[in-house]
């Protein structure tokens, strides 16, 4: 693994901890109530961002299980990078592909069964990318819907990006919902 790859899974733990930690204080009922029709819980935003890193990192298991010819990274790539960038840091709503959508999505949640699996799924993640070959982090290997294809450290950058779009998303769900913290 490349010392930027081992920095940004860094980052994304730190940034769960955290997360969890604040979302802790919270009721559970808070956390899984949607402050309008058309929106999700936090519960149903965390799932969300679970399964699009799970749906993600199964599609490079199954990409290099292959043994593909892959492409090295090039300026092109990096500007596939700059557009995901763009896309996550504007304003706009983005419609979640159905294999991550409201669909998806389960209606209720525990605390500790959500901590769970996105802590799981972060260490399998780091796992699976501790055991690949260094060559491979030079490679065009992640496919984004939307952006194309990237290199890992592309997209753990979409995943910090998506994590940080989210995250606005539950304080705002929150706010909305007045909760409070009860411990």
């Amino acid at each position: 693994m490349t010392k930027t790859v081992e920095k940004q899974l860094d980052k994304l733990h730190k940034d769960l901890i955290d997360l969890l930690r604040d979302l802790e204080g919270y009721s559970e009922r808070k956390l899984n109530m949607n402050p309008t029709t058309q929106s999700w819980s936090v519960f149903q935003v965390i799932h969300h961002l679970v399964l699009v890193e799970q749906l993600s990192m199964q599609y490079v298991e199954r990409k290099l299980s292959h043994n593909p010819t892959l492409k090295n990274a090039t300026v092109v790539t990096n500007l596939r990078k700059v557009a995901l960038t763009a896309i996550l840091n504007s304003p706009f709503k983005a419609k979640a592909p159905k294999a991550v959508g409201t669909a998806q999505l389960p209606d209720e949640s525990t605390f500790w069964e959500v901590a769970k699996k996105w802590k799981n799924q972060r260490e399998e993640l780091r796992k699976y990318l501790s055991d690949l070959p260094e060559d491979y982090f030079k490679k065009e290997i992640y496919k984004h819907p939307f952006a194309g294809r990237v290199t890992i450290s592309g997209m753990l950058q979409f995943f910090q990006q998506h994590f940080d779009r989210h995250k606005k998303q539950i304080y705002r769900n929150l706010d909305a919902l007045d909760a409070v913290k009860i411990n």
